[in-house]
């Protein structure tokens, strides 16, 4: 009984308007997929800065997981509308894929207005091209 209460009541409290537990989840993370095989591009080295002024400050970098994902790129510390930039380090991937690319990095820039929604940037990667667009 006891726990059928307690269940009951931690359903109540995350159903509850205005109470959600994603404001403990990192704001950032980035996913890589290789296109040509299908398969998570693990061990991409990734760079996010901030635009400040006319130049970039880099504010935390990351390398991607066996799933090609890193879940908390963004650094401990409070989030701010802005210009951001995520950058790919591309090049290395693929040299160690002992295979040739045309881009070494790929630089994402984006405006970051809603600071209260969670940001995923997702690239999809091939020797020749890539895509990428705004997740949630």
């Amino acid at each position: 009984m006891k726990k059928s209460v307690a269940a009951l009541s931690l359903a109540l409290l995350l159903a509850a308007p205005g109470i959600t537990l994603a404001a403990s989840k990192n704001p950032l993370s980035v996913h890589v997929l290789n296109q040509q095989t299908g398969l998570p591009a693990a061990h991409i080295a990734v760079t996010l800065e901030q635009k400040q002024g006319e130049r970039w400050a880099v504010l935390n970098t990351a390398s991607t997981d066996q799933d090609g994902r890193i879940d908390a790129l963004w650094p401990e510390k409070p989030v701010q509308a802005g210009d951001y930039r995520v950058i790919f380090k591309t090049g290395e991937y693929f040299t160690q894929q002992k295979q040739q690319s045309f881009f070494p990095e790929i630089p994402v820039e984006f405006h970051l207005a809603d600071t209260a929604k969670p940001l995923h940037v997702p690239l999809l990667l091939s020797q020749y091209g890539y895509s990428t667009y705004r997740g949630s």
